[in-house]
């Protein structure tokens, strides 16, 4: 194995691990949340602890679905197009996240000084800058997703096109037909279904 699919792999257990920790982690506080509610004393803590672990679920999920490339996009219309100008509308829209969370970096930066010194409102002993460091290593970790996730973007719209995971996930077992271009298309195009017709 080479040293990039190592990377990769290391990179999304270690992701992995953080998402599970803090779905167990909310799943526990949501709990106790509900017991202590339901007793009549309720945790002074549970709302702003329980919308702040969600906000670094929301983030670090995000770079691990980065990773597998597993976010909303536009494959089917991207696949449509040539190879050569399939990788670069792919390129182009790499290029525009990547912008977009350098963007958003630097502002996370900018939050974490102005909030230097706040503190949770419930958990005085809390410094607000830690628990909004997930901004920018949150975008951080995206970048590095889409990093390690680019010579699959690159080899795909070269290749037989983007894979539609919405797609399959809707219909399982379902596969989308492949991509042709040039003279293979025409072919592909003009040729009639074999074996009992279509598929349904």
């Amino acid at each position: 194995m080479s040293v990039l699919p190592m990377l990769r792999n290391g990179f999304g257990r270690v992701l992995e691990a953080i998402v599970v920790f803090l779905v167990v982690a909310l799943t526990v506080i949501i709990i106790a949340g509900f017991v202590f509610r339901s007793f009549g004393s309720s945790l002074v803590w549970y709302d702003e602890v329980a919308s702040i672990g969600l906000a670094w679920l929301t983030y670090y999920g995000s770079a691990l679905a980065a990773l597998r490339g597993a976010h909303i996009g536009f494959p089917g219309i991207v696949n449509a197009m040539p190879p050569r100008l399939r990788l670069a509308v792919a390129l182009f829209g790499e290029a525009c996240v990547f912008l977009f969370f350098i963007v958003l970096t630097y502002t996370g930066m900018e939050v974490l000084m102005i909030l230097e010194g706040d503190t949770l409102v419930s958990l005085p002993s809390i410094p607000l800058q830690l628990t909004q460091s997930v901004i920018p290593i949150g975008a951080v970790l995206f970048m590095i997703a889409e990093l390690l996730r680019l010579p699959d973007v690159i080899k795909s719209a070269l290749g037989d096109g983007f894979v539609d995971h919405e797609l399959e996930e809707a219909l399982p077992g379902i596969e989308a037909p492949p991509v042709h271009t040039g003279a293979q298309g025409a072919a592909a195009a003009g040729s009639p279904v074999l074996e009992g017709g279509p598929r349904r």
